[in-house]
């Protein structure tokens, strides 16, 4: 089976849902067929601009630009993890507390993808490692930013409760052992959510993507499955992490409450 060839018609016949989808927003007055209609112009543009992007660099195969794209990427996800909280560290924390779980999470398992089920890539070679590391990094994004906006949402809401647990003498671990299990829950929903419905709720979209390039079913099927256990468990690691750290970075080494570290967005 050959690979399906798009054209700009074959896209522009696929935009006629958003089109319909759009017009039943004017009808009805629900007022949302701008934001769709800005959202799938900056889609559009956001990727081809990628695409064009990375036939580049995979065309000249640099491992120094191949490093410097995955720095970018990393950068730029942390930069969304910080900007999604509706209460904010100031100074350093603010990229640390996202930054440093989600490199750890993503690099080493992306690392060790690529020394076990994907050993015959080279490590640096961009075809192989930019979609590695983009999907799994995307992944632990999500659930990181997901978990720390519960933790310190509820920090804020049940601040009470955890001062008095404390000045009784439970330390920080303790008194906000709670509300961590509670976000790292909420932050892993999404990877959990993915499992469970593959296969049986929802063709994931690289086992979609692979069989419509002409993949035999069960060979995508594989492929799906390694990369599932690979976002469960960056997704897992990146999650307790921020929270571990989210514990240290709202109290102090005298296991004080440090609201005063955070500020509300906007």
């Amino acid at each position: 089976m050959t690979p399906i060839n798009l054209s700009v018609i074959d896209l522009l016949l696929a935009a006629l849902s958003l089109v319909i989808a759009s017009g039943l927003s004017i009808l009805l007055t629900l007022n949302i067929h701008r934001s769709l209609a800005i959202a799938a112009l900056r889609m559009v543009a956001q990727l081809l601009l990628v695409g064009l992007m990375l036939r580049y660099v995979f065309t000249i195969s640099s491992p120094a630009v191949t490093l410097l794209v995955l720095a970018a990427m990393i950068v730029a996800a942390t930069y969304e993890v910080y900007s999604r909280q509706q209460f904010r560290f100031g100074g350093w924390k603010r990229f640390g507390l996202g930054g440093l779980p989600i490199t750890i999470a993503t690099v080493f398992v992306t690392g060790l993808a690529l020394t076990t089920a994907l050993r015959e890539a080279a490590w640096l070679d961009p075809q192989h490692t930019i979609p590695l590391l983009g999907i799994i990094l995307g992944n632990v994004m999500n659930g990181t930013s997901l978990a720390l906006n519960a933790m310190l949402t509820s920090v804020q809401r049940e601040k009470r409760a955890i001062e008095a647990r404390l000045s009784l003498g439970d330390d920080r671990y303790l008194a906000l052992g709670g509300i961590r299990v509670s976000a790292t829950h909420n932050g892993l929903i999404p990877v959990i959510n993915q499992m469970a419905g593959a296969g049986i709720i929802v063709l994931p979209g690289i086992m979609t993507g692979q069989i419509l390039a002409g993949m035999d079913p069960l060979d995508a099927a594989r492929y799906q499955i390694l990369l599932m256990l690979l976002l469960a468990g960056a997704g897992t690691i990146g999650v307790i992490a921020a929270t571990q750290l989210c514990v240290v970075a709202i109290t102090d080494e005298r296991h004080r409450l440090r609201l005063d570290r955070l500020t509300a967005r906007n």
